[in-house]
């Protein structure tokens, strides 16, 4: 019997996911969380074949959730389900170790699929996002670009982003030009909504 941990902060997307894998044979899921925050700590104690981790989860995403279980339990394989289909995303879950990344609209069946798949060693890729992710390339940004435009992007002003990430407002400015550059973008919101699109604004980039 294949264990399974599942990590999803929508109780009824959880269900769903957890009712579906419970109609295969060789299939239990023993845990459910839906914070990232609680996914090491219940994996530590029902240690599950694999984990199934969303990506935006409310404490700690599944990309960090992810190099948590790849340090402290790394015996477990993880599959990344994201709702978000973003290059960057899956660029940076083959780094944190996953085994496999799905986009939830997906085929269901392939799910259980993927899990008997990765518990033999294999990794598994959504094929239209691996084909996107090679076409985007590597983050262009650096991480304090990245701040600057997670920051920028509700409209805030250069005063305001200087006073929330301790920097000077000149600074800002030359981060933001340099992103504007990057990404090809006119703007900083355009700049902003590039950088979102492609993954590469989530935490730890």
């Amino acid at each position: 019997m294949i264990r399974i941990l599942l990590a999803e902060d929508q109780g009824m997307v959880r269900g769903a996911l957890a009712s579906l894998l419970g109609l295969e044979p060789d299939l239990e899921v023993v845990a459910q969380v839906a914070s990232g925050s609680d996914v090491l700590e219940k994996a530590l104690e029902v240690r599950p074949d694999v984990a199934l981790l969303d990506i935006e989860m409310p404490g700690m995403d599944g990309l960090r959730a992810a190099r948590e279980l790849r340090s402290h339990l790394p015996a477990c394989k993880t599959v990344i389900l994201t709702t978000f289909g973003r290059p960057g995303y899956l660029r940076r879950a083959m780094e944190a170790g996953a085994s496999a990344f799905l986009v939830k609209d997906g085929p269901a069946a392939d799910l259980a699929v993927t899990i008997r798949r990765v518990l033999k060693g294999e990794r598994v890729i959504d094929p239209t996002l691996a084909a996107a992710a090679l076409h985007a390339g590597p983050n262009p940004l650096s991480a304090r670009e990245c701040d600057v435009l997670s920051a920028a992007g509700d409209g805030s002003t250069v005063a305001d982003i200087a006073r929330r990430l301790f920097l000077s407002e000149g600074t800002v400015r030359n981060y933001l030009l340099s992103a504007i550059g990057k990404t090809g973008a006119r703007n900083r919101i355009e700049a902003a909504q590039a950088a979102e699109a492609n993954g590469w604004l989530t935490a730890d980039s």
